[in-house]
């Protein structure tokens, strides 16, 4: 018997009406009052599905039931639900639904699983609050960061605020709570965000790697003075500054960018922010990615003479932060073969594509081998409220992460 497409679908259009903005988008920051109505309700879910439900002391939601060999290493499932501020309603929440699931009909066949299974809705995927993500699955694997809570949003509270605003006590000394050995596979799906999928016309795709993000702030700093009075050879203009760099880091990766290769600057603050003050102080982002590693270095260290060389014709300071570091992940061979032979089973014919944005499957390779099935989204959008995948592809990923969780689970690999 295969997913109960009707109850999966259910869950979705009932999870996309929390946070709802406008006719399509969701706005359901990390720790926030959406983000734990969210997770309540998703709890729910994974009760009926015969999972015993908790919420641990970094916000995440952990469901597991437990197999037949207890010493086996366990099966973990997983993604995320809380979203962008301007956001859609499948990035993360298929994948975790879907998890659900996946249970849900494993139950519904009566399959005992000889490996414990554990279902996650990680905390703080999209990194979008406090402008570093992956929160929750780094707390599991003993990859946070010194001052991972005292992190500021944009209205000055903490992390360690909003979590126990949203109703836990972190505890960063409980980290890592997994360790090497743990989990026999990590497995995540996920909507393509990407155009390649479309592009071939398959509604699935099974994931080869994760490209490594660096993620940087910058800060440039000159004298702020009157718009109409300073003269332009004797202005300390950061925000002009701040421009060049820009302009000059989007030709950078045009030009010498291989075709895995992609760069954005997504937020910029201006300090006094006012039509007639020459900016004193910019503060932008800068995202860099690539899945070969020895080329996003070659770019980084242009990336950084760039910035100097800027710095000092507009006569600013400079500091650079680094936010987030991590190289590309490979999939485990084994689950890929797996998934392969469950595909054929399918008749998908799903192609074999790397991803560009990380995941939580990213963080999660450094203490367990890992899969990713994609599904297909309508031009490739996300992180935006039209983002949308179709039902029909949603419930073909999952029946191919069904199939293939079955044969972990019951430890069946060859």
């Amino acid at each position: 018997m295969g997913i109960n497409r009707d109850r999966l679908q259910s869950h979705l259009e009932e999870l996309a009406n929390i946070g709802k903005i406008g006719e399509t988008g969701v706005c359901r920051l990390a720790h926030s009052k959406e983000d734990r109505e969210a997770v309540e309700v998703v709890k729910g879910w994974m009760e009926a599905a015969g999972l015993e439900a908790r919420i641990d002391g970094f916000g995440n939601l952990i469901g597991r039931i437990e197999g037949s060999e207890k010493d086996k290493p366990i099966l973990m499932l997983g993604s995320h639900i809380d979203s962008q501020p301007y956001g859609g309603r499948f990035d993360g929440t298929a994948g975790a639904l879907g998890a659900i699931e996946v249970v849900h009909t494993m139950k519904d066949n009566g399959i005992i699983p000889k490996r414990t299974i554990e279902v996650i809705c990680f905390s703080d995927e999209e990194g979008s609050r406090f402008n570093k993500g992956v929160f929750g699955v780094r707390a599991l694997a003993g990859l946070l960061e010194e001052g991972e809570l005292e992190r500021k949003d944009k209205n000055g509270m903490t992390r360690k605020e909003a979590l126990k605003e949203f109703g836990v006590e972190p505890d960063l000394t409980e980290s890592p709570v997994y360790k090497n050995g743990d989990i026999e596979a990590f497995l995540e799906l996920h909507i393509e965000q990407g155009p390649v999928l479309e592009s071939k016309n398959k509604p699935v795709g099974i994931v080869s790697g994760i490209s490594g993000p660096i993620w940087l702030t910058v800060t440039l700093e000159g004298f702020a003075g009157h718009a109409g009075s300073v003269p332009m050879p004797l202005r300390q203009d950061a925000m002009v500054g701040a421009s060049e760099i820009i302009t000059k880091f989007d030709h950078l990766i045009k030009e010498e960018g291989q075709e895995t290769t992609v760069g954005t600057v997504g937020s910029v603050q201006v300090f006094p922010n006012s039509r007639n003050i020459i900016p004193e102080k910019v503060e932008f982002t800068m995202d860099l990615r690539d899945i070969d590693l020895e080329h996003r270095t070659t770019l980084e260290k242009k990336l950084y003479t760039i910035i100097e060389e800027a710095a000092s014709i507009y006569k600013l300071t400079y500091t650079i932060t680094e936010d987030t570091r991590s190289e590309p992940r490979y999939c485990a061979d084994w689950i890929k073969a797996i998934m392969s032979e469950e595909d054929k089973k399918l008749g998908y014919e799903s192609p074999v594509l790397m991803s560009g944005p990380f995941h939580d499957a990213l963080f999660m390779s450094y203490i367990s081998d890992y899969g990713m099935i994609f599904v297909r989204c309508e031009k490739g959008i996300s992180h935006n409220p039209l983002e949308f995948a179709e039902m029909d592809d949603i419930e073909k990923g999952v029946q191919l992460l069904y199939q293939t969780a079955v044969r972990i689970a019951i430890d069946e690999e060859g």
